[in-house]
């Protein structure tokens, strides 16, 4: 156990853990950032996505000790409670998920996405968000929620 510090949608944080726990036990277990959640512990899924430098990132596979003195983003780092962030308000307005389980993490990796690339083709939607799994919809509201945040974002 050591003392480590972790900055987490913009607020500094201070806990004492193996640097060797997955930052998304940390997240969720230590933080209380269940937003993040957990299924698969092998990286397949993408319900654990986090934002690491802005870059979608499978906590689930990272050690904490790793992402010191690096920008951390989970869920409830987007927007508020108020006012969503575009991508999430498009999920809502294109009733992209049913469960729900899984939309952290495509909502957080959208987000990636649309800041490396703020007008792409259904082909690199699909692609950006290859790395998160849904078993409850089709895809087809997903990639119509990124397109929509897209649109959005090009009208602010």
């Amino acid at each position: 156990m050591s003392e480590t510090e972790l900055t987490i949608n913009g607020r500094s944080h201070t806990v004492f853990v193996d640097p060797h726990r997955p930052l998304r036990d940390v997240l969720r277990q230590e933080l209380g950032l269940t937003g993040t959640k957990e299924s698969c512990d092998s990286g397949v899924c993408g319900v654990c996505t986090v934002l690491v430098e802005g870059d979608a990132t499978k906590s689930c596979l990272v050690p904490v000790g790793k992402v010191v003195d690096k920008e951390l983003t989970t869920v409830e780092g987007l927007g508020s409670e108020e006012e969503l962030s575009e991508v999430q308000q498009a999920f809502v307005d294109c009733f992209a998920s049913q469960c729900g389980y899984c939309m952290p993490g495509f909502v957080l990796a959208a987000e990636s996405l649309l800041d490396d690339n703020p007008s792409p083709t259904v082909e690199e939607i699909r692609e950006g968000i290859n790395g998160n799994i849904c078993r409850c919809t089709g895809y087809v509201k997903i990639v119509d929620a990124i397109q929509e945040a897209a649109r959005r974002r090009e009208e602010r």
